[in-house]
């Protein structure tokens, strides 16, 4: 299984990617990153990024209803701690942002971050490799 810097690598050969970054959401930590970083600050760019992330992995409005379930807000993921949310896609006129949530080991959120140029970029394409490459993401 490949570890941070390999996905990380990996991720810049989606095409489009300008940037990739595996983040901790509850402190905004960055555990890697690669590519250009915004206003070239990088810390402030997990810690902005981790408050997006936070606040959808968060809200009960995004929890997924469970199949027969019959309650409204019902959120099926919640036993086991993962957040409901999978990932988080925000467009710009000049950038697509993914945001996808990985499955940890241990009591931690963490996403990888990968931002697009959108131009170049094939947003469902890099939603696709996304998920592939944080299903392989090795966090030990």
């Amino acid at each position: 299984m490949p570890g941070i810097d390999e996905c990380l690598l990996e991720a810049m050969t989606v095409n489009g990617a300008r940037g990739a970054a595996v983040i901790e959401w509850t402190s905004g930590l960055a555990l890697g990153m690669v590519g250009e970083v915004r206003d070239e600050d990088p810390e402030a760019t997990a810690a902005e990024t981790a408050e997006l992330a936070r606040m959808a992995a968060e809200q009960r409005a995004f929890a997924a209803l469970g199949p027969g379930s019959g309650k409204s807000g019902a959120d099926p993921d919640e036993a086991d701690g993962e957040p409901a949310v999978e990932d988080v896609i925000v467009t710009t006129r000049t950038r697509y942002h993914l945001l996808r949530f990985v499955d940890t080991a241990f009591d931690s959120g963490v996403f990888f971050y990968l931002w697009l140029d959108r131009r170049e970029g094939n947003l469902a394409l890099a939603r696709i490799r996304l998920r592939d490459m944080c299903g392989r993401l090795a966090l030990i």
